[in-house]
């Protein structure tokens, strides 16, 4: 199984468990022991306490100490519904391109195939750029 279908089966397992029904979405991380952590958005009642997908497979990551070589982000609108893969917000790219300009996101395509490309791509004219930063 390739990198992109062991995250996408992983991220869809936790959304059948955590969402049986209805609307569900999770992301799954992929470090470079091969590890992979998932975790979904957590509900809130008040939608400024929101918080990406991503974060909580992001923050396992820091706190084992590995670093973050993939990321996967989908939802589905119901039970019954296909899955789509949606890229990382700003914040998020924020967040993983704190592991360097090679780690892997997929994208959002017309086509919803599971196309991962590197940050460096995703963000050309990153400003960490005028410190020096080799993409």
């Amino acid at each position: 199984m390739t990198i992109a279908e062991q995250l996408y089966t992983a991220a869809t397992t936790l959304v059948a468990a955590r969402y049986p029904t209805g609307w569900g979405g999770a992301a799954a991380i992929r470090t470079s022991s091969g590890r992979i952590f998932t975790s979904i958005a957590p509900d809130t009642k008040n939608d400024a306490l929101s918080l990406c997908m991503e974060v909580g497979a992001i923050l396992e990551a820091h706190k084992l100490d590995e670093a973050v070589t993939h990321s996967l982000c989908l939802y589905r609108e119901n039970a019954q519904g296909t899955f789509v893969i949606l890229s990382p917000c700003g914040i998020c790219q924020e967040r993983l391109v704190h592991w360097g300009g090679d780690v892997q996101a997929a994208i959002t395509n017309p086509d919803n195939q599971l196309i991962f490309k590197p940050m460096h791509e995703l963000m050309p004219h990153h400003w960490s750029l005028v410190n020096g930063v080799d993409w």
